[in-house]
């Protein structure tokens, strides 16, 4: 049996699971959990007392993603205050661990999820030895590269969601001042993310001058705000909050675009996290599209990139089982 965990900045998702025969991508799920992040101390105390669990399980490998940048097997988590260790881990788990980028562990999960699971933005023509850019914005922005190597593929992990966000017309370049003016350095991260799009909100708010709705302004004080805000964007159920969601998906697309480029995504573009399936109808619509392939004299050779959304959560759990079921036994 292997241990594979999904570390995100809202929720840690834990599996043991046992592979199938070889060959097979099938996984059998033998224990899982699911724990507010925030809540945990340290990742290794929350992996060993899963472990721990009645009946206690003994792991031959475990392979974690975790969303930050990982160096030497060390990661400090960007929307946590963790510092995460594969040695203490492989302690945790008395079992070989890997420690992975969390869109590192997605793009694995990418590879191996089947058609259904995927819902298609832009048709394209797929180049099968192309490679495949993945973008996913959730609690944070996550980015990674599928690398075509041979008959396979490479998983390269990145952190470009944390470059210079560029603004494209005015209205952005009011919105970077307006964000500048709040943190300095202003990412890609701060206005493409659950949070990001609580700024785009805010940024509109007080561009247009008047208070939210009081049962608007409810629910955003209950309520995690950018879902909020997706909401009742995607209900028409609110001028900012449909114009928020408006230009969120236009820098989505953007983004995507510049990612689809910077790596000449013949293989195509996938977008995951937690938002693109709850937004897919805003999506499909001409913002993001138009964005996506606004790049000038290279508009023709976007056009013929697939894009799709990778629908199921767990794309991250999967490709950490992955990684793991292929690690050698100690």
């Amino acid at each position: 049996m292997i241990l594979a965990g999904d570390v995100g900045g809202t929720k840690t998702a834990l599996a043991v699971l046992e592979p199938g025969a070889a060959g097979s991508s099938r996984m059998t799920v033998v224990r899982e959990a699911e724990l507010p992040s925030h809540e945990i101390d340290t990742l290794e105390g929350a992996v060993e007392a899963f472990l721990l669990g009645a009946p206690r399980i003994t792991v031959r490998a475990a392979c974690l993603g975790v969303a930050g940048p990982v160096v030497d097997g060390r990661c400090v988590a960007t929307n946590l205050p963790w510092e995460v260790h594969e040695r203490r881990l492989a302690a945790a788990t008395q079992a070989p661990t890997r420690l992975l980028n969390d869109l590192e562990a997605t793009a694995h999960g990418v590879l191996v999820l089947p058609p259904e699971s995927f819902v298609t933005l832009q048709e394209g023509v797929a180049n099968p030895g192309g490679n495949i850019a993945l973008i996913a914005a959730g609690t944070g922005l996550g980015q990674a590269l599928i690398v075509a190597e041979g008959t396979g593929h490479r998983v390269l992990a990145s952190e470009g969601g944390h470059a210079d966000f560029a603004p494209r017309d005015e209205l952005q370049i009011d919105l970077l001042r307006f964000l500048r003016a709040e943190h300095g350095h202003v990412s890609w991260e701060r206005v493409l993310s659950g949070p990001g799009l609580a700024n785009i909100y805010r940024f509109l708010q007080v561009r247009a001058g008047h208070a939210a709705p009081v049962w608007l302004r409810e629910r955003l004080q209950r309520e995690d705000p950018g879902a909020v805000i997706g909401e009742v964007g995607l209900a028409g159920g609110d001028p900012e909050c449909v114009e928020a969601l408006d230009l969120f998906a236009t820098i989505y697309g953007a983004q995507a675009g510049n990612l689809a480029l910077l790596t000449l995504s013949l293989g195509g573009v996938v977008l995951a996290g937690g938002i693109a399936p709850k937004i897919a109808p805003k999506l499909r619509e001409a913002p993001f599209l138009e964005a996506f392939r606004g790049k000038g004299r290279f508009a023709s050779l976007l056009a013929t990139m697939p894009v799709r959304v990778a629908l199921d959560p767990r794309a991250p759990l999967w490709g950490a089982a992955h990684v793991a079921a292929a690690m050698p036994a100690s």
